[in-house]
């Protein structure tokens, strides 16, 4: 349960921090599609853990399913197939949300890096034994 909170946090804390550091990552309300389930989103910061909460639902039920598939691939590559697949999943993030909108490859790997740095940091210094 830990690790699915952390991982969402990540989600969002990424977002957040790509859309004020990286260029060509911006979040922002569309007026009259910013909602889901009849509930309206009319702030910034709504959509950002909405996107958020997303992401990190993805990484954690999607993104082991994904890392078994393509385990041959990430074993001739030494791991950097893994942020492909980070890519592809963030990419499908963006895909699913109109608000959010990454204009080219490079913007999508600089948020694909912050996204799987602040992944790595929490998972890190997460122990369940606590």
């Amino acid at each position: 349960m830990w690790k699915l909170i952390l991982q969402i946090a990540a989600g969002i804390l990424g977002i957040w921090l790509a859309t004020l550091f990286v260029s060509g990552v911006e979040l922002e309300t569309v007026p009259s599609q910013s909602s889901l389930f009849g509930i309206e989103f009319t702030a910034n910061w709504q959509i950002l853990i909405l996107v958020g909460v997303c992401l990190g639902l993805i990484n954690f039920f999607i993104k082991p399913i994904l890392n078994l598939i393509t385990l041959p691939l990430r074993t001739l590559t030494f791991g950097l197939f893994a942020l492909v697949v980070n890519a592809i999943l963030v990419w499908i993030v963006d895909i699913l949300f109109p608000e959010l909108i990454i204009e080219g490859i490079r913007p999508l790997f600089w948020t694909t890096c912050i996204v799987w740095a602040l992944n790595f940091a929490l998972l890190k210094f997460y122990n369940p034994k606590r």
